[in-house]
């Protein structure tokens, strides 16, 4: 069953290309979960909001020798596989908990545990007010407890300049036409306020401390392998759909014949993909 959030969109849909890229950040993500967690004593309680398919709070299970980990999704689906994932790596070491709910609900915090350290990647720019919803997550914090989302960074790249079919630049434009794609997202959003300044600035103003920020490099040079043409040919496919008219019928059908594992120039047989990009997290501690 499909299930679309405020955002209307189908995260349910997305699940295959979630759990890939949870492979492939894993090996840069492991030593932020790292990071987060070296002031954590005791059994600390971690709330992962919109977990997604679970991969951070996977690492976040692999760093703790007991605690609690509560997931936190609107969709179903992901909240399940997160569940699945964690619960795997978490034994009985450490509790895993799972919570449907929505960053947007104003009685969130009631749902949740007091926490040690809150994170939530990608997910507070698909709430209308983006302040208030880092106030909601500050004030899920213990005194002294951590909030760190992702939020930002370097788009992610995977393809060469020039594919050998279609104009060159075909990734360039549909990154653009996805920026296009997402202001109109933000602009769409029940009760979208603008948030004119940084994501620093922004935890300074949800009343945190000791705020920074700091990346995390994912890094796959060419030649790919298998999993890694995967997710491009599920990525290249997704961005076209997802940005829609706003690329041109010869971009649409290039990316046709991109994704066609039948088809001559299908992505998926190449040696030349790579990815690159970064994460940005920003955190802050509760005073």
């Amino acid at each position: 069953m499909s299930v679309h959030t405020h955002d209307d969109i189908d995260w349910a849909d997305r699940l295959a290309q979630l759990r890939m890229a949870d492979a492939l950040d894993a090996e840069a993500l492991a030593p932020v979960a790292r990071r987060l967690l070296s002031g954590s004593a005791g059994r600390p309680t971690v709330v992962d909001v919109g977990c997604g398919a679970g991969g951070m709070s996977v690492h976040f299970a692999r760093e703790l020798d007991g605690g609690t980990i509560v997931l936190l999704d609107a969709t179903p689906a992901l909240l399940a596989e997160a569940q699945r994932a964690v619960g795997a790596v978490a034994g009985e070491r450490v509790e895993v908990v799972g919570v449907h709910g929505d960053l947007a609900d104003p009685r969130l915090a009631d749902r949740l545990p007091a926490a040690d350290l809150v994170w939530a990647s990608g997910v507070v720019h698909h709430v209308g007010d983006q302040q208030a919803a880092l106030r909601t997550l500050a004030g899920l914090l213990r005194p002294g407890a951590v909030l760190a989302i992702s939020e930002g960074g370097l788009e992610m790249r995977c393809l060469p300049w020039d594919l050998g079919i279609g104009r060159p630049g075909l990734e360039q434009r549909l990154l653009a036409a996805r920026a296009e794609w997402f202001a109109g997202m933000r602009a769409g959003i029940a009760g979208s306020v603008a948030l004119p300044y940084g994501w620093p600035r922004a935890l300074r103003e949800a009343g945190l401390e000791d705020v920074e920020s700091f990346g995390a490099l994912i890094d796959h040079p060419m030649p790919g392998s298998d999993l890694l043409r995967e997710y491009v040919v599920h990525r290249v496919g997704w961005l076209a759909e997802s940005v829609g008219d706003r690329l041109d019928s010869d971009d649409r059908a290039t990316v046709a014949a991109l994704v066609d594992p039948d088809g001559p120039a299908f992505l998926g047989h190449r040696a030349d993909l790579y990815l690159f990009g970064a994460k940005a997290i920003h955190s802050g501690r509760s005073r």
